[in-house]
């Protein structure tokens, strides 16, 4: 269903494009990466420059995100209300399944851990709260990216540069293979990630969305492979998707849909 308000709708679209990008955009590549008509683009651009959510380079014919934005995300990361919304959540989702969980955000190409909450008794992890990723490493990521447009997709990952891992073991070393495992997450209705992280430990997740069908987080199960064979994951994935659901609805400013959700 499309937005009842498109030019907000591709206001936010820009901005999200905008900060994902390692270097300004010129607006002919921004119409295109977002399938948008050129002088809508240029229309919003203009007004989000007056206010100061974006800037313009004249020299480049390019644009970038404005201080206004950056005063947008100072303020989240002050207040971090996924993060103090998810953490309970996140806390019952452990307790349930006796597992170590986390939620993480895209940061650019990477996925930021916001929420950290480990079982008793299971070795520690290097996804602790502040860590940044490769996201498409991860099964945080993968999620988040599988639910993203592939133009968007494309635009985090426009070189082979970008698959440089800051690890030594990699599944995915190429754009090719990348759309082929967020195909198959996209399939299966969760992502999963074989060590490609720290050897040994299998993820499994599931992708969070706000109110505008974005993809904005991912609730995540990290797990010694031996412990838990592939088929017991269907217990994990439930308990993954309802704690996955019951965010949406804080998130969304929604009341939760009855007592099944919580079980």
């Amino acid at each position: 269903m499309g937005s009842k308000v498109p030019a907000s709708d591709n206001t936010l679209r820009i901005l999200q494009l905008l900060a994902s990008r390692k270097a300004p955009t010129p607006a002919a590549m921004i119409a295109t990466l977002l399938d948008l008509p050129r002088s809508s683009v240029y229309q919003l651009l203009a007004v989000m420059n007056e206010r100061g959510f974006v800037t313009h380079y004249p020299e480049d014919k390019s644009y970038g995100l404005g201080i206004a934005a950056f005063e947008l995300s100072s303020a989240y990361t002050r207040q971090e209300p996924l993060a103090r919304l998810g953490a309970p959540l996140i806390a019952q989702l452990v307790d349930k399944v006796g597992e170590s969980a986390h939620l993480a955000i895209l940061h650019g190409s990477d996925v930021l851990y916001i929420v950290e909450e480990r079982a008793k008794g299971r070795p520690s992890l290097v996804t602790d709260v502040g860590v940044r990723l490769p996201s498409h490493l991860t099964a945080s990521g993968r999620a988040i990216l599988a639910a993203l447009p592939k133009s968007q997709v494309r635009a985090l990952y426009p070189s082979a540069a970008n698959f440089s891992d800051r690890v030594e073991r990699s599944s995915i070393t190429g754009y090719a293979q990348l759309r082929r495992e967020l195909e198959q997450c996209s399939q299966r209705g969760y992502a999963v990630e074989r060590g490609d992280v720290t050897p040994d430990f299998h993820s499994l997740a599931v992708e969070i969305r706000d109110a505008g069908n974005w993809p904005v987080a991912a609730v995540a199960v990290t797990f010694l492979a031996d412990r838990v064979p592939e088929e017991q994951w269907d217990k994990l994935l439930k308990q993954i998707r309802s704690t996955a659901a019951l965010i949406t609805t804080r998130i969304q400013g929604k009341r939760p849909a009855g007592p099944s959700m919580a079980g």
